[in-house]
């Protein structure tokens, strides 16, 4: 019994050291498991918190590049109603046995070019390679930019009927529809897709990395926002050859040589093909951006809208006056020809020029698309009824040129030396030969085998009937 009460003695000593422990722990681990729940609260609130913002971050990102597609989008949409100005304006400027042709051509170049730019322009053009793309049949692996391909796609092929549809213009009232059908194959596969490829395409004119061409030889690169050259000169140097190929319209020329004015039969529908390409081309040249989100887009969109508007209307008149001064009447026709000279004008150099450059670069395009329009047409006797090669190649070609002398980071005028001018000369250049070369092969083999020219008859009684079955006016 002594042995059991001396044990319970015991065993009631160690309880009490046991609570006494126990309190001591108590208050030892609980500031600490305290500051650990604390902690652990901390950081998942800070994960919280950050989750939420990189939420927020990605959907300010996302909301930027919806909106980024959609100005492109619209842009290529305001670029494919210039089809109908085109259209207009080409049939205004020529006869009306002629019109349902001309109408038929403006379709016939989009829906074909769309389908063959989709099917191989599109790769030879974006593709891999140095000299020509790697072509992607009606693939759309191949996308340069952060936005949808499909909508990069669209965008890119208004650019391309574009460039096509400037040939139709100068080989207007004489060349057979088949053959329209053929070389409109050839633009949209194969000419403007290796010169855009060249440029817009990674090519070597736009190649910046050190060790390149352009660099080592210039130190610069060609610069063409949106197409002066690449797309307005590519299409007015092919037209210039197709319309030397085909020869001059019956009773365009007299027996010694001098022309005779054939009028076109409205001026009226081409005046409104003209608003409707002045309007278009505010699809063209901001839309070049590619994006409208951020104080730089929204900037850079707004300064090509001025430098844009501000060069058709020098464009538009100081051709006027030029036209008054050389032949005492002020021109509809060839004003309307001036506004179209200054948009082509200031497409290269639209972002870099200012205000004033823009101006400068409209005025000079004006005046020199009124004596280009009479040296084609009176010095080389080649018959473009609508003016195209000089408006769309000369005018591309001199604008072009003067975006190396009056762009505002880099121009001569401002500083920058004389490399950019180079550059701008060395692209302009040869993209132009580029066009001349492959107009001439292809034009001259459509010729030997199949004829590019109506019949005598046709082309008297007019191509609508003959070639559509139908008119355009009844």
């Amino acid at each position: 019994m002594l042995q059991i009460h001396e044990s319970f003695k015991g065993s009631k000593k160690n309880d009490i050291h046991m609570k006494t422990y126990l309190k001591t722990l108590h208050k030892r681990l609980t500031p600490f498991l305290l500051t650990i729940i604390a902690s652990i609260a901390f950081v998942s609130k800070a994960s919280a918190q950050d989750g939420a913002a990189a939420s927020e971050a990605d959907i300010i990102n996302d909301l930027g590049l919806s909106l980024d597609t959609v100005w492109m989008l619209l842009a290529a949409m305001l670029v494919f109603f210039m089809q109908p100005g085109f259209a207009l304006v080409e049939a205004g400027f020529t006869r009306t046995k002629n019109t349902a042709n001309i109408l038929m051509k403006n379709f016939l170049d989009f829906m074909l070019g769309s389908i063959l730019f989709f099917f191989i322009g599109y790769g030879v053009m974006f593709g891999e390679g140095g000299v020509i793309g790697t072509p992607n049949f009606f693939s759309l692996d191949v996308n340069p930019v952060d936005l949808p391909v499909e909508g990069f796609l669209v965008f890119q092929t208004v650019f391309c009927a574009t460039a096509a549809t400037i040939v139709s213009g100068a080989m207007a009232e004489r060349t057979k529809f088949s053959m329209y059908l053929a070389y409109t194959v050839c633009i949209s596969v194969f000419i403007y897709p290796v010169s855009g490829h060249w440029t817009w395409g990674g090519g070597w004119l736009m190649n910046g990395e050190q060790g390149s061409f352009m660099i080592e030889s210039f130190g610069a690169t060609f610069h063409d926002f949106a197409g002066s050259t690449i797309v307005h000169s590519v299409g007015g140097w092919v037209a210039l050859i197709g319309a030397w190929t085909l020869g001059p319209r019956l009773g365009k020329y007299t027996k010694e040589g001098k022309s005779k004015a054939i009028p076109g039969h409205n001026l009226t529908i081409a005046s409104l093909g003209v608003f409707i390409l002045w309007f278009g081309w505010f699809g063209f040249n901001p839309g070049s951006q590619l994006a409208a989100s951020g104080v730089d887009n929204r900037t850079a969109i707004s300064h090509v809208f001025l430098t844009t508007n501000l060069a058709a209307c020098a464009g538009g008149f100081v051709s006027l006056l030029t036209a008054w001064a050389k032949y005492k009447k002020p021109s509809l026709s060839l004003t309307l020809n001036g506004i179209l000279a200054g948009l082509v004008g200031i497409t290269a150099g639209c972002d870099l020029v200012s205000p004033i450059g823009s101006l400068i670069i409209g005025t000079v395009c004006g005046a020199a698309m009124v004596f280009s329009v009479e040296f084609i047409d009176r010095v080389l006797k080649i018959d473009d009824p609508v003016g195209a090669s000089s408006v769309h190649g000369v005018c591309g070609f001199i604008g072009t040129v003067m975006t190396g002398l009056l762009a505002v980071e880099g121009g001569l005028f401002y500083g920058g030396g004389s490399g950019l001018v180079l550059a701008q000369l060395t692209g302009a250049v040869v993209i132009g030969f580029w066009a001349i070369v492959a107009g001439i092969i292809i034009f001259k083999i459509l010729d030997v085998i199949f004829g590019l020219r109506v019949s005598k008859r046709i082309e008297e009684e007019g191509l609508d009937i003959y070639e559509h079955g139908e008119t355009a006016y009844n």
